[in-house]
C-alpha cells in the first residue's frame, strides 16, 4: 500500500505554492487509498519556529487536508518531528562512516564561494572538487588545531556516479552526481544534519513509498536515492509536480506574504474556493468550482495535470478572497 508524506518546514507561513504541492501529494495518496504521513521538517534550528508549526497545522486543516499519522495525532513511527529524531541521523552518519562513505571537509564558506565561477555549475552550485577527500589524519589534526570545524561529506562511489530513475510525472531522468554538486555535505560544520540525510533516514524509517513534491527539488532526488542505497534501503517513487509561479514567472516563496494562506484567510478567502482554483489552474477540473479536497478524490483528471509551470494571474489574491 502507498505511504506518502506531507513534509512542511516551519520556517515561515505556508503560501499558495505550498498549498498546491500539498494538495497534489494528498490527492495522489488518497486516490490510491494510501496512508498519509505529516512530518514536520524543523531540522534547521536557526530558522524553524514553534509558531510556524502551529500555523502550518492550522493552514492545512483550514484547506481541508488531513493525515493519518503526524506530530499531533501520533502513529507507529513517532516522533514525526525531525528535531526529535537527531539520534537516528547520528546513527545513520556513523553507519555511513563505518562503510567508508564519508570524509571530513574543512573547506570554509569563503573557499567554497570561490568555486562559484567554475564552469558547468548545476542548479546545486559548482561541483565540489574533492579538496578534502583523502586528507591524512595529520592534516585533519592540523585543521582542527587551526580552529576549523569539519563538515561531513559523502564520497560518491563510482557505481553511483550516474543516477537514473523514472519520475512519475516527468518521465525518465538521468543525472550525473559529479556534475550536480559532486560530493555533498550530510552534516554541516556547526553540527546540524543536512536536509538530504534527514529526509532519507526518515523516509526509510517511516516506510514512505511515494514522494510528491515540486519540480524545484528534482535535482535533489539523485542525492537522496544514493543515500537510500548506501543505507541499505530502497528509495520511494518520486513524482515532481510543476511549480506554481507568480505573474512575473517567479517561484513562490515565503516572502510573498500576500499569497500566504493566513493572509488569504484574513482577507476573506474561502478554502473551498482556493482548492477549486488550484485544481483548475493545474488542469485537474474544467471549471474553478469551489470544492473540498475530498470532492476531487475519484473525480480529478490526474492525467491532465499540467507538466509546465502554472502561472498565477495578477489578481489571484483578490480572486480567491472574492474582492
Amino acid at each position: 500500500m502507498i505511504r506518502a508524506r506531507l513534509a512542511p518546514s516551519p520556517t515561515g507561513n505556508l503560501h499558495l505554492g505550498n498549498a498546491w504541492a500539498f494538495l497534489l501529494a494528498w490527492l495522489f495518496a488518497r486516490q490510491a487509498g494510501g496512508t498519509l504521513v505529516l512530518r514536520m521538517e524543523d531540522i534547521d534550528p536557526a530558522r524553524s519556529r514553534p509558531e510556524f508549526v502551529q500555523g502550518i497545522l492550522h493552514d492545512l486543516a483550514w484547506l481541508g487536508l488531513d493525515w493519518d499519522e503526524g506530530p499531533d495525532n501520533g502513529g507507529p513511527y513517532a516522533p514525526y518531528t525531525q528535531s526529535q529524531r537527531l539520534a537516528r541521523y547520528a546513527a545513520a552518519l556513523e553507519a555511513l562512516a563505518a562503510q567508508g562513505h564519508t570524509y571530513p571537509c574543512y573547506c570554509t564558506r569563503k573557499e567554497l564561494r570561490s568555486l562559484a565561477g567554475a564552469p558547468h555549475a548545476g542548479e546545486l552550485g559548482p561541483p565540489y572538487p574533492g579538496l578534502c577527500r583523502g586528507l591524512s589524519p595529520a592534516a585533519c589534526l592540523a585543521h582542527e588545531a587551526a580552529g576549523r570545524r569539519a563538515a561531513v561529506r559523502v564520497a560518491i562511489p563510482p557505481q553511483y556516479a550516474t543516477m537514473a530513475f523514472e519520475d512519475g510525472i516527468l518521465g525518465p531522468q538521468e543525472f550525473s552526481l559529479h556534475e550536480e554538486g559532486g560530493d555533498f555535505a550530510v552534516r554541516r560544520s556547526d553540527g546540524v544534519y543536512a536536509y538530504q540525510l534527514a529526509v532519507v533516514v526518515d523516509d526509510l524509517a517511516m516506510n514512505i513509498t511515494q514522494v510528491v513534491r515540486g519540480s524545484d527539488l528534482l535535482s535533489s532526488t539523485p542525492r537522496q536515492m544514493l543515500l537510500a542505497h548506501l543505507l541499505g534501503g530502497h528509495p520511494p517513487a518520486y513524482l515532481h509536480v510543476p511549480l506554481l509561479v507568480n505573474e512575473a514567472g517567479e517561484r513562490l516563496a515565503k516572502r510573498h506574504d500576500s499569497l500566504a494562506l493566513c493572509a488569504l484567510r484574513e482577507a476573506g478567502a474561502c478554502p473551498r474556493a482556493v482548492v477549486g482554483w488550484l485544481a483548475f489552474w493545474g488542469g485537474l477540473v474544467e471549471r474553478p468550482t469551489p470544492m473540498a479536497p475530498q470532492e476531487l478524490v475519484g473525480t480529478a483528471h490526474m492525467a491532465a495535470l499540467q507538466r509546465q509551470v502554472v502561472r498565477l494571474p495578477y489578481d489571484c489574491g483578490s480572486l480567491l478572497s472574492g474582492k
